[in-house]
């Protein structure tokens, strides 16, 4: 058997980090398995489903690196086919024709509430001879739900659950518009695809025991079930915007890098002893339905961050250097030279891309520079006299790491400071803060004429 996962969003809003989670988990499980992972967009809610909000998720899931083995499904594009397995099923009788008027469902749940009893619909169409069906109304069609007994699913995460049939009504399977119902159309496609394995959040859970109905009245064999725990935020309540970024986007104008993100996720909800670094190949190599645990994931952000800084160190720098350039919208070619050459030092302290980007723009700006409170205090007069004094040293050095240095000491010597109450005024000339990589280097990617005109501006 090839196993076969699928990961299957509906297009009504933005790739949740939530599902980002789930789309992983079912791409490294296949090809953990030497398998295929697949992709189906549910959009048959045709009112709530958007082109932008597809567009969305195949973007979030293409820069994450989860990419199926073959073309996205639509399911709007196979209701013929779901008409027919609800067809099929007529025949069988499994399913029947249901003639209740939406008065008479009204009814019948108004009459459950005042009962104060669950509303479970009993439909007298069940059993009832179609020839008295009315003419002015259009039917649905519902599935014959077992109304005794148990249904049991075993499930790879949750282990073995179940639910007494009773608790099953018979649900429509096509509307009285022809169109199929989620539920159906999730089982026929995922018939179709030869999924093997589904899985998803543990929200889909009570779908899974109306879905095996569907399964059952076909007689095709049930995938294997893995319902995972969801994400909530750190104080335990549903993640959601008021605890930070929930959506794969979102955490990439952030400045997370994907395989950040991804190894963070991975940790979500499954483990490999103590091991917190898990690249792809590693994870791939590692990672087993069997890990993943019962209880709810707590979402970190502080770790995240502290994982996408680790990746960044990593990170190869012209990578870094053109999503810098993108985010600062730097088109100059001696400007992101100057970004290019600093980024090794640069990465070194920052965590997320916005903050690299940040501190790579003084290598964007043109004279005069503005300085912080910090820098400010640094540009005394007796340092202004100093920086003169550089500024005419450097001027005949060589731009190099120890034609620099010789200064920077033959100065410090001279006006009886320490080396870095030299370098702090300059860095402050050089950038307009007071914090950069050394500041030779420094120096050396700004280049000697920009950065002898910094120099003597600050002066």
């Amino acid at each position: 058997m090839t196993v076969r996962t699928r990961f299957a969003p509906s297009p009504t809003g933005m790739l949740h980090i939530g599902g980002a989670r789930t789309a992983l988990f079912n791409f490294l499980y296949a090809r953990h398995h030497g398998g295929e992972f697949l992709l189906r967009v549910e959009d048959t809610d045709r009112e709530r489903s958007t082109e932008a909000a597809t567009q969305m998720i195949l973007q979030g899931l293409d820069w994450l690196g989860i990419t199926p083995d073959e073309a996205p499904v639509f399911q709007s594009s196979r209701q013929d086919r779901h008409t027919e397995v609800a067809m099929q099923m007529l025949a069988r009788g499994e399913a029947y024709r249901c003639y209740l008027s939406p008065a008479e469902l009204t009814a019948m749940r108004e009459a459950a509430t005042a009962e104060k009893r669950p509303f479970r619909l009993e439909s007298p169409w069940r059993d009832r001879d179609p020839s008295e069906a009315p003419a002015d109304i259009k039917p649905v069609i519902r599935i014959r739900a077992p109304r005794e007994g148990k249904m049991v699913v075993p499930d790879l995460v949750q282990g073995e659950v179940h639910v007494a049939n009773i608790e099953l009504d018979d649900m429509i399977i096509l509307r009285s518009d022809g169109t199929p119902t989620y539920l159906h159309a999730v089982v026929v496609d995922d018939h179709d695809m030869a999924i093997t394995h589904v899985i998803r959040g543990d929200d889909h859970l009570t779908n899974t025991f109306r879905q095996v109905m569907v399964y059952r009245a076909m007689g095709w064999d049930l995938p294997h079930f893995a319902h995972i725990p969801l994400i909530h935020g750190a104080d335990g309540a549903k993640l959601s915007k008021r605890h930070g970024a929930v959506s794969v986007l979102e955490f990439r104008e952030q400045g997370f890098l994907p395989e950040a993100l991804c190894n963070y996720l991975l940790r979500l909800g499954w483990g490999h002893g103590d091991a917190e670094i898990i690249d792809r190949d590693a994870a791939i190599a590692l990672f087993d339905i069997d890990a993943v645990g019962r209880a709810a994931s707590r979402m970190d952000y502080a770790k995240l961050t502290h994982l996408n800084a680790h990746y960044m160190r990593l990170a190869d720098n012209d990578r870094l250097t053109g999503d810098v350039c993108a985010r600062l919208g730097v088109a100059d070619d001696t400007k992101r030279a100057r970004i290019a050459a600093l980024m090794s030092g640069l990465k070194e302290r920052a965590r997320t891309m916005v903050e690299l980007a940040e501190s790579a723009r003084f290598l964007t700006l043109d004279l005069p520079l503005s300085f912080d409170a910090k820098a400010t205090t640094q540009l005394t007069d007796e340092a202004r006299a100093m920086l003169r004094d550089v500024a005419a040293a450097l001027e005949g050095a060589e731009f190099t790491v120890e034609g620099i240095g010789a200064v920077l000491h033959a100065t410090a010597e001279a006006t009886g400071r320490k080396l870095g109450q030299v370098a702090q005024p300059i860095r402050a000339a050089l950038t307009g803060t007071t914090t950069s990589p050394p500041i030779d280097q420094t120096l050396i990617a700004l280049g000697k004429t920009e950065a002898l005109a910094r120099i003597r501006a600050a002066a």
